[in-house]
């Protein structure tokens, strides 16, 4: 999923037929260090460039298509199947943006805090709800993205493979009594749960009745489903305060950025050397870095940044290279290990937490 930036396009008043395709185009590099604050843990007053890269995410009539694909030179054209999965409509897409950023800023948090030697506990808390499809008993119950599912008529759910297995053998039209945690988006994008509460939901059949699940203890889906897309909720237990201000970006595509200025800022001298970098990836707790979409228009908006030396994962360094310039350097990484490693031979230090490790 590309870095959606929210409010940031003018939509052109040419509203004809709308149709399913969005553009993507060249956003901004944006410094991540001013994003950043940190309570309770040591800093360094010194901050490095390091840069994340966004792109424009726009819905299109067929005038807005038509004038873009012959007036625009840098764009990208996906369907909207490409950014949701099949029965999601439209409209959830600036919260599963907003979600996906959550997700990735706790992933950073704690990716860097492990790249300095700190011991950070996780928790199973339950199945967070990243699509809710549309006609479905979830959809009727009012469930919504952010939503996590933390127990089904009492028992508890701590995952969405326990999801799946407190739903395995339970018959269509089986009502149930679904606790959640309720998740809600602010204007800009900042997640906040309230107290939990309990949703009568009725079971339907499901389409995918003994399909493959990816989860090991139950490996084929039940008779019925709830018609969401869930991903596990984690809960971190991290030391000191760390907040990062990303207001109005969306997609999980910032997380190597937000990484690497966490560990900076939680560590002694410079990481980049000195240089200006830019980077784009996804981030897990263990430092994996994942691809992403819109890399060909985050190249160019490294270049018009400025930027010589841009990191980007190891899946998209093909497509990143062939529209990069002469003067702009693409690195292709896996994990963040890689990166501190290249960042080493730039002339950057080895990250050493300035506070005591616990």
């Amino acid at each position: 999923m590309t870095a959606l930036v929210l409010g940031a396009v003018v939509v052109v008043a040419l509203r004809a037929w709308t149709t399913d395709i969005y553009a993507i185009t060249p956003g901004n590099a944006t410094n991540v260090a001013p994003l950043v604050s940190v309570k309770g843990l040591a800093t360094d007053p010194h901050r490095d460039r390091i840069m994340l890269v966004d792109v424009y995410l726009q819905s299109l009539s067929e005038l807005q298509y038509l004038y873009t694909k012959f007036f625009d030179r840098h764009v990208e054209f996906v369907g909207a199947d490409q950014l949701l999965e099949p029965g999601i409509p439209n409209s959830q897409l600036t919260s599963q943006g907003f979600l996906q950023m959550s997700d990735s800023q706790m992933s950073a948090k704690v990716a860097a805090l492990r790249a300095l030697d700190w011991q950070v506990a996780a928790r199973a808390t339950g199945a967070v709800i990243t699509g809710v499809v549309d006609h479905t008993p979830a959809a009727r119950s009012g469930l919504d993205v952010g939503d996590e599912i933390t127990a089904i008529n009492g028992h508890a759910v701590t995952s969405q493979c326990s999801l799946l297995g407190a739903l395995v053998d339970v018959k269509p039209d089986t009502k149930l009594e679904v606790t959640i945690l309720p998740g809600k988006f602010s204007a800009s994008g900042v997640l906040s749960r309230t107290t939990a509460v309990t949703v009568a939901v009725t079971t339907a059949p499901s389409p995918s009745a003994s399909s493959a699940t990816g989860c090991a203890q139950y490996p084929h889906a039940g008779p019925s489903w709830l018609g969401v897309a869930p991903e596990d909720g984690v809960s971190f237990s991290l030391p000191g305060s760390i907040s990062l201000n990303t207001a109005n970006i969306g997609g999980p595509s910032a997380g190597l950025a937000m990484t690497l200025t966490l560990i900076d800022a939680l560590s002694r001298g410079s990481l980049t050397g000195g240089h200006a970098i830019a980077t784009t990836g996804t981030i897990d707790p263990s430092g994996n870095v994942g691809e992403i979409g819109g890399v060909a228009e985050k190249t160019i908006a490294v270049e018009n940044a400025g930027i010589h030396y841009f990191f980007v994962p190891q899946a998209n360094y093909a497509a990143a290279h062939a529209v990069a310039n002469s003067s702009l350097h693409v690195i292709g990484v896996t994990k963040l290990s890689q990166v501190l490693a290249e960042l080493r031979k730039l002339g950057g230090a080895a990250p050493v937490a300035l506070s005591a490790l616990h």
